[in-house]
């Protein structure tokens, strides 16, 4: 169970610590941020309260104990990785209990992100040890006027202190993809877990701690984003940001500095699907890609745009398939699950309620419970409705008919998002002319969108983000390059 056996230290009576010096500890502060269960919607956790000066005091610790880490040989690190990693497979189970409760992620999704995470950690190793190993030799001839007099060394080095704030859709493997990369390149990390998903992060973060990194290394910040949020990404301690989530992301990233910026913040990922697609393949991913974790995730089908011609037999075939999926508590492993929040719930009723009133085909009774949605497919969809453009985060999908490629290329693109898309088609070349067209980080050709496998380069144009994740590109942006250039006395070539 949660917080017991390995895991007791991390809790005193009703509320969970947060982690800070190698150890855990109760906040002064004296207040608990409560943390609602999707399914119940009454308090199944609590976490401190944490204040600006206990983070003050964190940022203090990771600096130094960065510049004793920055000095550990890389093969070290990838050690304590590794052993970070199988640490947080062996104890999938109370890890994920607290993402069953914490976010309504159906049972085995659940143990899925962790054993998913434990590899990334160990992939991120390796790949540390292979790209942190290798530096450039430079020489000054190779520039015009120049003698071979200089020789350039590169290699990199850590940026100082990151800073990661994960979401709740996935709180445990999108920390560890900030986590490992942090540190294989030296760095030290302070996370700031998301509310709802925060007793999950705190768990894996003692997967950390007992597999022996440095104290002051990896702090755990809990508490409320309006009294530590904007101290934290402010925070002159900060040398690096690595955020997924939504608009939060678009404000931090005008108040933060001259620091590195890594940002996902969200999509309206658009599913072009033409006349000669294979229909039945179309309709297991559009059901799949739309209402997989209930529609709460950053790379779901957000909208279909679908050839008039063909438009009829794909909502029927999706149709079919979505009244198959399960509804209930995640702990049945139902398909559809609550919710995160019930503002949650709100806003996406008021996008269903919105297109009702505009005219939109229900192919189903819409249908709430507290925080629990029924999956819903709304036909003939018009640009006019906000469910069009509007991220539902939620099991509701809507479909626009299309008259040509053209005009499904113009709806993408005309979006503020440019996350991922993805095109239905038996011609590869007409799937290659259409991803060079649609404006989005990823195109899938003949599939839904996906996060992953997590060493793929994964990244959004315009207000989808900054930069580009995936675990090779995270350790680089996660460094910076050092020059040390030798200057010789007189030119040097080889003899003979």
């Amino acid at each position: 169970m949660a917080g017991t056996g390995v895991f007791s230290e991390i809790i005193e009576g009703e509320v969970y610590k947060y982690y800070a010096e190698g150890e855990w500890r109760k906040s002064s502060s004296g207040k608990s941020v409560p943390i609602i269960n999707p399914t119940t919607r009454k308090t199944e956790y609590k976490v401190q309260a944490c204040t600006q000066e206990e983070v003050n005091k964190v940022m203090e610790g990771a600096k130094a104990a960065q510049k004793a880490w920055a000095r550990t040989p890389l093969w070290k690190r990838a050690e304590l990785l590794h052993r970070a990693a199988a640490i947080l497979k062996d104890n999938k189970g109370p890890i994920a209990e607290c993402l069953v409760k914490e976010i309504a992620k159906p049972a085995k999704d659940a143990v899925t992100e962790v054993v998913r995470s434990g590899d990334l950690i160990s992939y991120t190793a390796e790949e540390g040890v292979r790209i942190l190993g290798e530096g450039k030799f430079l020489v000054s001839d190779s520039f015009p006027g120049n003698e071979r007099s200089k020789y350039c060394l590169t290699s990199k080095i850590p940026l100082g202190v990151v800073l990661a704030i994960p979401p709740f859709n996935y709180p445990v493997n999108l920390a560890v993809s900030k986590i490992g990369p942090a540190l294989i390149a030296g760095n030290a990390l302070v996370l700031k877990p998301p509310t709802q998903g925060a007793v999950a992060a705190l768990h894996m973060v003692h997967c950390f701690h007992l597999a022996g990194f440095p104290k002051g290394l990896i702090s755990c910040i809990t508490g409320k984003g309006s009294e530590i949020g904007d101290f934290l990404t402010m925070h002159p301690g900060v040398n690096c940001i690595s955020f997924t989530g939504g608009d939060t992301g678009i404000a931090i990233s005008k108040k933060a500095g001259m620091i590195p910026l890594q940002m996902e913040l969200g999509g309206k990922d658009a599913c072009i699907i033409l006349e000669d697609a294979d229909l039945d393949l179309v309709a297991a991913n559009v059901v799949k890609g739309g209402f997989s974790y209930s529609g709460q995730r950053c790379t779901a089908v957000k909208v279909v745009l679908v050839m008039e011609s063909v438009a009829d037999a794909v909502v029927d075939k999706v149709k079919a398939k979505v009244e198959k999926l399960t509804v209930g508590p995640p702990e049945e492993d139902c398909d559809i699950t609550p919710v995160v929040t019930e503002s949650s719930a709100n806003f996406i009723e008021g996008l269903v309620m919105d297109a009702k009133e505009k005219g939109a085909t229900f192919c189903q009774e819409y249908r709430r419970e507290g925080n629990l949605i029924w999956p819903l497919l709304l036909d003939h969809v018009r640009p006019d409705m906000r469910i069009a453009w509007e991220e539902p985060f939620g099991p509701v999908l809507p479909v626009i008919r299309i008259s040509s490629v053209e005009e499904g290329i113009h709806h993408c693109n005309a979006s503020n998002f440019g996350l991922q898309g993805c095109v239905f088609t038996r011609d590869i070349n007409k799937a290659i002319m259409i991803s060079d067209a649609m404006e989005t980080g990823t195109v899938q050709i003949n599939s839904a969108p996906a996060r992953g496998p997590d060493h793929f380069p994964f990244q959004g144009l315009k207000d989808s983000g900054i930069g580009s994740q995936g675990i090779t590109n995270s350790i680089n942006m996660m460094t910076k390059i050092k020059s040390t250039v030798i200057n010789l006395p007189s030119p040097s070539y080889s003899i003979g």
